[in-house]
């Protein structure tokens, strides 16, 4: 039986997978005109912001699993937006460049900060880094558990 606990930490968590969820059906909106998903939305603005990258590194820094970075990597290869290449010394690594095609789709995307500002805006920033500090610690007590496994 569950106590009165157990019932606000499941809307802590419902709450936060609606927000997630109405963030990413509002900027999967936006980016269906460019025939993008937010996905490879994210690996583009990664490139962008960080430069060339090993799909590893990349991987790791969007956290994503291997085999799911796998298909959106190819899709944008496919799309010629994404150049996938060895790594120098290690061939087992890939390289992935932002193409000229990739960078021009970029200049062309809107801005999605108004996605933020219409969730977060106006909402008291004492309330924003208690939410922040309290989803942060619950994500890293959820992947040590998982380490632990």
């Amino acid at each position: 039986m569950h106590d009165q606990a157990d019932t606000k930490n499941l809307s802590v968590g419902a709450w936060t997978k609606r927000c997630y969820f109405a963030g990413r059906a509002l900027m999967d909106e936006r980016l269906r005109p460019f025939d993008l998903g937010s996905t490879q939305w994210y690996v583009l603005w990664y490139l962008v912001n960080n430069g060339p990258s090993v799909q590893r590194d990349l991987g790791r820094a969007l956290e994503l699993e291997r085999a799911t970075l796998s298909g959106i990597i190819a899709t944008l290869v496919r799309k010629d937006l994404v150049a996938q290449t060895s790594d120098g010394g290690d061939q087992r690594q890939r390289l992935l460049t932002l193409t000229a095609a990739g960078e021009a789709l970029w200049r062309r995307i809107p801005d999605l900060s108004f996605i933020h500002d219409a969730a977060f805006g106006g909402i008291d920033e004492v309330d924003l880094a208690t939410t922040i500090r309290v989803l942060k610690s619950a994500t890293e007590r959820l992947q040590t558990l998982l380490r632990k496994d």
